[in-house]
């Protein structure tokens, strides 16, 4: 290691998403996971893209102003379909409705990354087009009945028997899980961390590193 690096740095995940913390693991990051509590509403005039990084940036930036000298690592997950955006269902019936639109069609899930480290956040959004093949009422039934759909956003889950109904991908298949990691490894480097294949390792001065 050249004198221009040092150590790699405390990272953390402003998330309790499993998939997240799953996907951070298969690439060797070392993390511990303290979610970030924020304000997760609408702005007026807020579009789904904006609100999708303004999230993932806010969760970053809360966190790094309170664990001091992490890098923090915030992300946010919506699907878009006909300009409306899905959260998590509230209940088996939204869940049901939910797949239901989504059934036979395409729709777009955004996500958004951040990380937070030194005084300094570097964001974006990652956005893929997803189909989904038909589906009967029993179908779905029988997918929510499985549980899978209630903690997703769109009530459903890619890495799981969500499988099964998606046709299609245009796009990031780890940002649809929740983290894009392509883009993750990018924004790092804009902050001086490199990537390099289970290890990060840190800019000391903090200046840019090519990702």
């Amino acid at each position: 290691m050249s004198d221009a690096t040092t150590s790699a740095p405390r990272v953390v995940l402003a998330s309790a998403s499993p998939r997240r913390r799953e996907l951070l693991t298969l690439i060797g990051v070392a993390h511990e996971v303290i979610p970030a509590d924020i304000d997760e509403s609408y702005l007026s005039g807020e579009s789904p893209d904006a609100h999708a990084e303004r999230l993932a940036r806010g969760k970053a930036e809360t966190l790094a102003a309170r664990e001091r000298g992490a890098l923090v690592i915030g992300s946010d997950t919506i699907v878009v379909v006909d300009g409306d955006v899905l959260g998590k269902p509230k209940d088996v019936a939204e869940a049901e409705a939910m797949l239901r639109r989504l059934a036979g069609r395409s729709h777009t899930v955004l996500t958004g990354i951040a990380a937070a480290w030194r005084g300094r956040t570097e964001s974006g959004v990652e956005a893929v087009r997803v189909t989904f093949r038909p589906l009967t009422d029993a179908d779905i039934r029988a997918y929510v009945a499985t549980g899978e759909p209630m903690d997703k956003a769109g009530a459903y889950g890619i890495q799981g028997y969500g499988a099964t109904i998606v046709t299609r991908i245009e796009g990031d298949y780890f940002s649809v899980m929740g983290l894009g990691l392509h883009r993750l490894v990018t924004l790092l480097g804009r902050l001086g961390v490199r990537y390099q294949f289970g290890r990060l390792i840190a800019d000391r001065d903090g200046a840019s590193l090519s990702a």
